[in-house]
């Protein structure tokens, strides 16, 4: 590993210890760092199908080395995986495989594998330490971060978790290449957020002509946002972390009505990006510049903005009152009143909503 290529990203989060590493090469140093940060045991490497057949090896390969009993344990791809069966499937595994609680777990993917194997090591054994390694765009610059962990109900997403915080976290961006060009435009619905909520400059630092190998210093810059928010609101107390929620409360239905599957998660939160920008335009004095700023820079990405007719609104908003972002019946709903600031508003109305999504069509 060239430490001259790895950018280390600070994060300060009390009573955990993480830390967190972004640029080339970095799987093949997998087993030394999990040693450098203290993890002695037998190993469960978490993946799916596809990302274990690519990257399995390399990530086995060095934890052997380093001295761990290694296990890979892979699922089937996509957000259908993303179930209470996948994860007690996973624990009986992982206890027939003789796993105790010396034992730490690697989730090597994208964010489903992420969540999946965050939530089987905070409850296998009643918690054990993991290390995310993330392979997507989404994972690298948001959910390998923070510490949420969890799986999707009938009724709606992530409603079932727990937050645990991963011990390490490398974000290899060797493993971009070998992304679809989907699954790698995607992910940038979560930067262009981040934008949103904390950083306009960044929208002007976006190019979706940049070589995927080029890709550390923006990633360890959203990496910092998402982890500065946590540090400032790791349990979702005070309203900070809740930010990051822009675009997600439609974002989430848009992915239950469907069905999980047929939307990637970028894409989804996409549209619910466009959701709030409208919303945040009608209600919190958003200017349609700085609205139209945004919306191109999705475009640009081939993002979706229109939602299908077979999506009725009635549907997405009946899934959007199950979302957790629905305290006592009212609605939370994050806005932006100019680009790099957020806030949790909670005058915002059902008919506004509607209005929202109608904007959709």
């Amino acid at each position: 590993m060239s430490t001259e290529e790895i950018i280390e990203v600070p994060v300060s989060i009390p009573g955990s210890v993480c830390r967190i590493l972004t640029g080339p090469a970095l799987l093949a140093s997998t087993g030394a760092l999990c040693a450098a940060a203290g993890l002695r045991g037998a190993c469960a490497i978490i993946t799916d199908e596809n990302v274990g057949r690519l990257h399995g090896s390399a990530v086995q390969a060095s934890l052997k080395e380093a001295g761990h009993a290694v296990q890979v344990l892979a699922v089937p791809p996509g957000e259908q995986s993303k179930r209470l069966g996948t994860v007690e499937d996973l624990c009986d595994r992982m206890i027939s495989g003789g796993f105790d609680r010396k034992s730490f777990v690697v989730a090597l993917g994208g964010g489903v594998v992420g969540d999946i194997a965050g939530f089987v090591a905070a409850i296998y054994y009643r918690g054990i330490p993991f290390v995310q390694i993330p392979t997507t765009i989404v994972a690298q610059v948001d959910s390998a971060t923070g510490g949420k962990t969890g799986v999707n109900a009938k009724a709606g997403k992530n409603l079932i978790g727990a937050f645990h915080q991963p011990r390490l976290v490398l974000a290899d961006t060797n493993t971009l290449s070998t992304l679809p060009d989907r699954e790698y435009r995607e992910g940038f619905a979560e930067v262009i957020k981040h934008a949103v909520i904390r950083d306009a400059a960044m929208l002007d630092a976006l190019d979706p002509a940049a070589p995927r190998s080029s890709l550390a210093p923006l990633i360890a810059r959203n990496i910092a946002i998402k982890a500065a928010i946590v540090e400032e609101d790791e349990l979702e107390e005070t309203g900070v972390r809740a930010l990051l929620n822009f675009g997600h409360t439609v974002g989430h239905a848009i992915e239950n009505v469907a069905g999980y599957g047929r939307y990637l998660h970028g894409e989804a939160i996409s549209l619910g990006l466009a959701s709030a920008l409208e919303i945040s335009r009608r209600k919190h004095g958003l200017s349609a510049d700085a609205s139209r700023r945004v919306l191109d820079k999705l475009a640009a990405y081939d993002l979706p903005l229109l939602l299908p007719d077979d999506l009725t609104t009635d549907d997405l908003l009946a899934a959007a009152k199950r979302d957790k972002k629905f305290l006592n019946g009212k609605i939370h709903f994050v806005v932006s009143p100019r680009l790099g600031e957020a806030f949790v508003a909670k005058d915002i109305t059902e008919g506004d909503l509607r209005t929202a999504i109608e904007s959709l069509r």
